[in-house]
């Protein structure tokens, strides 16, 4: 800075001083002159500096601020709609150097927000498809579903796929192409196809696989279904006519028949134990009269005894693999035997073979003959049980019906009816004249092994792998009475024959028993086997009782008292 040079010639020493800044020494001008007189100080006007003015200050540009980077939320999913942000004020305050969330602007998207929301959009896309998938129309029949597949050029089916498996993935393929528009058309453009391709030609029709709701029956089919009927009405007028004497004839008393018959079967003893095959036992029939017990056994071979000395007259030889049952005509003396060679035959009590009924296309299970006598029926693990004529060994019915292989087979005592039980925890009741399934009997939860009809004409009893068994009345369809019998599955359940007063159960924990049909109360238990009960029949009387077990043995129970003034009375 510049100071002005002008200085007063009559400075004084506090002016100098005042003057000189401070920290400087300064010499006194009074050493140097001489003294002189004190004059009277007139203090001088003091013009005080002029000092520049001092320029501003230079202001330097101050450094950015550091920019803070946008905080990236996932996409939040409120009802089905993706939601970027949570609040509708959030683009708002963004300041004027940031870009809103999502925008290509200035910041990119991370890898794990792009993958959340791939991975979110993946799901919206998913549910969509099953609610378009839930709302197409898919076929519940498997042949229909099949045509479909084949129809939209995809394979007709997987490697180990079951039905409901096929008809999911038909479901899926008809989804997707419906989403991408597809379906519409290419369903139309087949249908046009096979207009097209039956228009011109009637014999093309024939050429055409087409898979119908139902299979058109024979003329041998039909001819049965007439038989049948006619021999049931006469069997179910003569059962109802036999119920109203009992109950209007003053001289018939049920209850003490009743009483009588289970009295006989509570005094029933081991009578007869004898070593029937070297492999295990599965399966007994009683002859009609009682004369005769036929017996299979895993080794493939049936054999016939004489009652009640249980001693051996024929041997059956003649199946491939092991015998799963045997059953007697209730007419003639023939018996049919089944295994697991997926065939049926018939024999005479000499042990010759008369017959063999092929077409099963897995194992067999049970079988059982119409009361006619002239019909055979058959239970397969192949999904389905076949009715047979047993003179020309023909193949009357193949009824389907059940989701898993049919186990047991048994035939009302009109013959109207036939019910059949399987492993899909199920028993049907079949109307053998028309063909169709009129009650399905759901309540065991696990498969469903034994079945038989009562000669009451309404009872039904079902025993499985539940370790119950289960009393139907077919007049209220439903169930009666559920009997906790076992310890272990029920392999067998029989009526008394005759009236039906009693019910045996054979069971896997090595016992039979019996029980009343009036309370379904514990009758009897008969314990002996050393293994697995598989079978048993009760003869006509109610006198005697054969079971089979996995022992290998074949017992015999009889009632003590056999006296002839005491046997049941046969009309």
């Amino acid at each position: 800075m510049e100071v002005d040079e002008e200085v007063p010639a009559s400075t004084s020493p506090e002016e100098v001083s005042d003057l000189v800044p401070d920290g400087q020494t300064v010499v006194s001008a009074v050493n140097a002159a001489p003294v002189q007189p004190i004059q009277p100080i007139v203090p001088p006007v003091v013009v005080p500096p002029t000092i520049a003015p001092i320029p501003p200050p230079v202001l330097r540009p101050l450094a950015p601020l550091p920019v803070r980077p946008p905080v990236l939320r996932p996409p939040v999913s409120q009802n089905g709609e993706v939601r970027m942000s949570d609040s509708d004020s959030e683009h708002d305050d963004l300041g004027p150097n940031r870009t809103a969330t999502g925008s290509t602007g200035e910041y990119e998207v991370s890898e794990e927000s792009r993958f959340i929301r791939e991975r979110q959009e993946k799901a919206i896309q998913e549910l969509l498809m099953k609610r378009r998938a839930k709302a197409l129309a898919v076929p519940t029949n498997d042949m229909a579903v099949r045509t479909r597949l084949r129809k939209l050029g995809e394979p007709m089916t997987l490697f180990g796929e079951r039905e409901m498996e096929r008809r999911e993935r038909l479901r899926t393929i008809m989804a997707k192409l419906d989403a991408e528009g597809q379906l519409e058309k290419l369903m139309r453009a087949h249908e046009e196809e096979e207009a097209a391709a039956s228009a011109p030609k009637v014999d093309a029709e024939e050429e055409i696989v087409q898979y119908p709701f139902y299979t058109e029956g024979t003329k041998s089919l039909l001819d049965a279904r007439v038989n049948i009927a006619k021999y049931s009405l006469v069997r179910a007028a003569l059962r109802i006519q036999r119920a109203q004497r009992k109950r209007d004839d003053p001289d018939e008393d049920v209850d003490a028949e009743m009483d009588w018959a289970l009295k006989q079967s509570e005094n029933l003893v081991l009578d007869c134990s004898e070593i029937g095959d070297d492999r295990p036992l599965c399966g007994c029939s009683f002859s009609r009269d009682g004369k005769l017990l036929a017996t299979s056994s895993l080794s493939g071979v049936g054999k016939l005894w004489s009652m009640p000395q249980v001693k051996k007259v024929s041997t059956l030889k003649g199946h491939t693999e092991r015998a799963t049952d045997v059953a007697f005509s209730p007419v003639h003396d023939h018996l049919a035997t089944a295994s697991a060679d997926r065939t049926a035959k018939l024999w005479n009590t000499e042990g010759s073979l008369l017959r063999t009924f092929e077409g099963h296309l897995d194992r067999l299970a049970r079988i059982s003959f119409h009361p006619s006598g002239k019909y055979l029926g058959t239970a397969s693990f192949d999904k389905t049980w076949r009715l047979w004529d047993v003179d020309t060994g023909e193949e009357l019915l193949l009824q389907e019906g059940h989701s898993r292989s049919v186990y047991g087979i048994a035939f009302h005592h009109d013959g109207s009816l036939a019910a059949s039980c399987g492993l899909d925890a199920l028993a049907r009741v079949w109307d053998l004249r028309t063909g169709r399934s009129i009650l399905a009997l759901e309540g065991h939860v696990k498969p469903v092994l034994g079945i038989s009809f009562s000669p009451n004409g309404y009872h039904l009893a079902t025993g499985g792998e539940d370790n119950t068994c289960r009393v139907w009345d077919l007049r209220k369809k439903k169930s009666l009475y559920t009997i906790p019998a076992h310890s272990n599955l029920i392999s067998e359940v029989k009526f008394e024959p005759q009236e039906g007063y009693f019910l045996v159960t054979a069971s896997y924990d090595m016992t039979a028993k019996i029980w009343s049909a009036r309370d379904f109360k514990p009758v009897k238990t008969l314990a002996g086997h050393e293994a697995k009960v598989t079978s048993l029949d009760v003869v006509g009387d109610g006198r005697y009782i054969a079971t089979v077990s996995h022992d290998r043995t074949i017992k015999l129970w009889s009632s003590s008292s056999n006296e002839k003034e005491h046997a049941m009375d046969v009309d």
